[in-house]
């Protein structure tokens, strides 16, 4: 039985882990980012001063036991229309609120809905801390709150915690015991980053001998990848942890539409090239993603599972 560690947050976290918990004969772990302060998340965090709660409600349905329906998940993510009482709030934060009440603690409302959701796999936050994400542009300008970094037109030289983060022990633990390590696909600066710069996670990581790898996004994300290469993304990551941090990246080839490929450019968002010829870690190209009913690039969870079923066959 192996161990794969997951390490991310937001869509495309859930995206992955949609399909890898699917792969038989291994403990899944995903280590969540708590520094969402954006929508409901953020009211939430403000008004009862408890870690943010969105990410991990997107991986705790993504990991959730397929059944028919799909009843209980579509609740989970149901949003309520309207700004005000609880207008524009997701039902299932508010579970999740009502489920920190009645167990006593966030780490029991995880334990409560993963019961329910029957998930396949543990999700553990990188810490319980009630966090706040800052990020200094390469100008000098200070942005305060992960809602607004991908807002600023500017280049983000890097990401950091104001006060000392204590990690979760159990997030720690399970780095240790990793058999396979991935940075989860997704938001580069604002879902990878607030886990690794965590001090004590990426010394945990640093000490495995694990393979570490990284499946590179597909496309750039305005205000936080911009002009981004592939190689970028790598030194990103090393910049915010340690150095060497990744033995193989995982690289999307699929053929993306020109129709498509000129409305993601309105958007300033572009494919992520390959762009240097040497590097000290491998890539591996493959077909990872697919078009939605609107045309968006999305990462394929069947694609995912089966990258990651390639690399364990090789450990």
């Amino acid at each position: 039985m192996k161990n794969i560690v997951v390490i991310g947050g937001g869509t495309g976290l859930s995206s992955m882990l949609m399909g890898m918990k699917k792969i038989e004969n291994v403990n899944l772990t995903a280590i969540v980012t708590v520094a969402d302060d954006g929508g409901s998340t953020g009211r939430i965090r403000d008004i009862y001063n408890v870690p943010a709660v969105g990410d991990i409600r997107h991986v705790l349905c993504a990991m959730a036991t397929d059944d028919e329906d799909h009843l209980f998940s579509d609740l989970m993510n149901y949003r309520f229309e309207g700004k005000k009482d609880i207008g524009g709030h997701n039902l299932g934060n508010l579970i999740f609120l009502a489920l920190m009440n009645l167990t006593g603690s966030f780490i029991g409302a995880i334990q409560a809905i993963s019961k329910v959701l029957k998930v396949n796999g543990t999700i553990l936050p990188s810490t319980l801390d009630i966090v706040t994400l800052y990020a200094m542009m390469k100008d000098g300008t200070l942005v305060r709150g992960e809602k607004n970094i991908p807002t600023v037109s500017n280049s983000i030289d890097h990401v950091f915690y104001q006060k000392k983060v204590t990690p979760y022990l159990p997030a720690i633990q399970a780095i240790e015991e990793a058999d396979l390590l991935i940075y989860g696909i997704g938001s580069l600066y604002t879902s990878i980053m607030p886990n690794l710069i965590i001090q004590e996670i990426s010394e945990a990581i640093q000490k495995t001998n694990c393979p570490h790898i990284y499946f590179c996004n597909a496309m750039s994300q305005p205000g936080e990848t911009d002009n981004y290469s592939m190689e970028d993304h790598i030194r990103a990551i090393e910049k915010h942890s340690f150095a060497h941090p990744v033995d193989r990246v995982i690289v999307d080839q699929s053929y993306i539409p020109q129709s498509i490929l000129d409305r993601y450019a309105k958007m300033g968002s572009y494919p992520i090239q390959v762009k240097e010829q040497h590097h000290d870690y491998q890539i591996l190209s493959r077909n990872l993603i697919y078009f939605d009913e609107k045309g968006r690039v999305r990462h394929d969870p069947q694609a995912v599972k089966q990258v990651a079923e390639e690399i364990l066959r090789t450990l």
